[in-house]
Formats: structure tokens, C-alpha cells, sequence
């Protein structure tokens, strides 16, 4: 229910941006034309969970659409991601968690009839740099010791529901492989137990994980071995980009402009300057998309 009310509500908005054309709006002070009305649509969208008239009373966006960004793992998220995402943001703390999910979701878009460059997975990564691997080591060490265990404790079974109380479990014993999964952000819950069953992980550790990345890449060490890890990535399709979450405001992110960038352009594998066009739809290399109303004629 969740999805079918989320691509009706895609379907609806992605209608009102195209109900003006995009050269719809003239206006010429000379001749007091503000805007063409036959260039006007009505939407008239009638369905089961929305029912809207239109139109917009805005012009079309210079995109067409904003790039339309989603995040679901769950088969149903991935589906809705394979049919109407453009930017998919993932966690994936592994390669092999990383390969899994690029393959399954460019694999639904193609049978969709969706160009390969038109959908890009752009995981999240949370990068701790330093200039060897023993100060960027002690750099999460730092960031570890500034939170109390029990705040980390809340933080963890925010994302893990009601699987299990945490509070009363034994912090040194090991997650069980098996957990009744709750509604409550599944695919979350999922991606995290599943990883500490196969790292044998400890109730501790798993609350460590979650409170240090959210289940997402951890990349600790120089700027070399992170961007190691990121080709890596890139180079064997478990990514097409990523989603740079630094740990800290703004140092983290400093460090990563100012010592992983230089790296990533040695290889050849970020830009030196934005010169494919003007929109982030462009720089992303997506297409501008036809005005339904404008198509149809």
C-alpha cells in the first residue's frame, strides 16, 4: 500500500510539473502577454489515492523534473526505485552487500525498458581520513569516546524497532542468526542483522556499528585507501557514485575535499570541473524529460 500510494504520488507531481510547456510563459511587457494559455494543461488525475485537477501554478522546472532521488532496499523499494528512481541512495556496508543490490535493481530497471545510465545507485560512505592508517584509527576512537554507550543504545533501537529490547539484553552475547523482523524500517533491520550473524558480531558491537555509520560503509584510513575502496566499488558495479557522509561539520568533510578528491582525480575518477551543463541533472549525465502533454501532441 505504502508504494502504490508513493508512484501514484510520483505519477501526479511528475504530471503538474508538465501541465506548462516549456516555453509556455512569453512574458512580453510590450505586449502584455504573460503567458501562452494554449500551451496550458489541465491534469485531471483522478485515482485511488489521489485526485487532482491542476495545473501547477508555477512554470516547468529548468530539469523538466528535479532529479528524483529514492531510498528503499525491501524487494518493493527496489522495485519502485528500478521504475521511477533516478539517484538510488543505498546503505550497503559491504562489496558484497554493494554488488548484490546494484545488480538486482539494474537488472528490474532493464526489464522495465530503462537505459543503464539513467538509474544510478550511489551508496552512502562515511570516510574517516588521516594522513596514515593510525591517525585516522584514532580519529573514530576520538569520535567513539564523545558518546555515553547508553545514548548509543537508544540510537540503535531506534533502528531496530522492537526486535528486540536492548536494554535488557546481554550486551557480550552473540545476535542470534534468526530475529522476528518487525514493519519497522525492514529492509534496515534486515541489511543489520544480517551482517552480524555473518561477523558473528556481539549485541555491543552491533550498536557500536550503527551508532559509528547507520549501516553504511565505514572507509577509515588515508586518503590513498579510501579512494582504494571507492574504486573498488565504482570499478566492479556496486556503485555508480556515492554519498559522501562525513562524521564530522565541517572537518570530515574538509578532510575528504581536501585529501580524497586530489587522489580520486590522479585516477582518473572524479571531474576537475562541471562541464556537462548547468542543472545536477546534466552533471549526473541524465536526460531532460519530455513533457507528456507536449509528447502526446
Amino acid at each position: 500500500m505504502r508504494y502504490a500510494r508513493a508512484k501514484e504520488f510520483v505519477e501526479v507531481v511528475k504530471g503538474l510539473w508538465d501541465t506548462w510547456e516549456d516555453d509556455a510563459f512569453i512574458c512580453d511587457k510590450e505586449s502584455g502577454i504573460y503567458a501562452d494559455t494554449t500551451k496550458l494543461h489541465l491534469l485531471n488525475h483522478q485515482g485511488n489515492h489521489f485526485s487532482v485537477r491542476g495545473p501547477l501554478n508555477v512554470a516547468r522546472p529548468p530539469q523538466g523534473y528535479p532529479v528524483l532521488v529514492q531510498a528503499g532496499a525491501s524487494d518493493a523499494g527496489i522495485a519502485f526505485a528500478a521504475e521511477v528512481g533516478e539517484v538510488v541512495f543505498t546503505a550497503e556496508p559491504s562489496f558484497d552487500n554493494g554488488k548484490r543490490y546494484y545488480a538486482a535493481l539494474k537488472e528490474r530497471a532493464r526489464a522495465l525498458g530503462r537505459e543503464e545510465g539513467q538509474v544510478l545507485v550511489m551508496p552512502g560512505i562515511v570516510p574517516i581520513v588521516g594522513n596514515t592508517k593510525e591517525e585516522a584509527s584514532e580519529k573514530l576512537q576520538r569520535l567513539q569516546s564523545y558518546t555515553h554507550f547508553d545514548v548509543l543504545i537508544g540510537q540503535a533501537q531506534l533502528w531496530l524497532g522492537s526486535v528486540i529490547d536492548l536494554r535488557s539484553v546481554n550486551l557480550d552475547s552473540s545476535v542470534p542468526e534468526t530475529l522476528q523482523e518487525t514493519n519497522f524500517i525492514r529492509s534496515r533491520q534486515k541489511l543489520l542483522l544480517d551482517l552480524a550473524a555473518r561477523q558473528k558480531f556481539t549485541w555491543r558491537q552491533l550498536i557500536r556499528l550503527v551508532s559509528d555509520s547507520r549501516g553504511h560503509l565505514m572507509a577509515v584510513g588515508t586518503p590513498d585507501e579510501i579512494a582504494n575502496t571507492m574504486v573498488d566499488l565504482f570499478d566492479n558495479r556496486a556503485a555508480d557514485g556515492f554519498n559522501v557522509l562525513p562524521a564530522t561539520i565541517p572537518g570530515g568533510l574538509t578532510d575528504f575535499i581536501e585529501l580524497v578528491v586530489p587522489e580520486l582525480r590522479r585516477r582518473g575518477k572524479f571531474r576537475s570541473r562541471y562541464s556537462y551543463g548547468k542543472t545536477l541533472r546534466e552533471n549526473l549525465g541524465l536526460k531532460r524529460p519530455i513533457n507528456r502533454f507536449t509528447q502526446a501532441d
